[in-house]
């Protein structure tokens, strides 16, 4: 995944875990807000109850991957992606597909809400 496309900066974590847009599953919290460049960006946090750095960063890796494998890139979104300790425990397809859900649940939810704001505004 190239740089371009992730989000490092705090105050954009922040700002994207405070819209309280989010779909959650027993691996992973999935947080997102829509934007207006075409372009999506992902952040990954793997916080330190999941282990020491070595762990963190293996995680961190593994979930950029499926990232890769998983987003176009040309969705309209960013978002925030939080792996919880269960992630540990399920083999790499396991939370591939997990997290594949997950990103189908966003695309549905955004795709319902900007549904129902074209019906309001007729």
């Amino acid at each position: 995944m190239k740089k371009v496309l992730r989000i490092k900066d705090n105050r954009e974590f922040q700002a994207i875990i405070q819209t309280r847009q989010f779909v959650s599953s027993s691996c992973f919290s999935v947080y997102y807000v829509d934007k207006k460049e075409s372009v999506s960006r992902v952040g990954i946090s793997a916080p330190t109850k999941l282990g020491n750095a070595v762990v963190r960063n293996k995680v961190k890796r593994q979930v950029r991957m499926m990232i890769q494998e998983i987003s176009p890139f040309k969705e309209d979104f960013d978002s925030i992606i939080i792996v919880k300790k269960p992630y540990l425990n399920n083999s790499y397809q396991e939370n591939y597909d997990e997290l594949n859900s997950n990103y189908k649940k966003v695309i549905m939810k955004r795709k319902r809400k900007h549904e129902g704001v074209s019906n309001e505004s007729i």
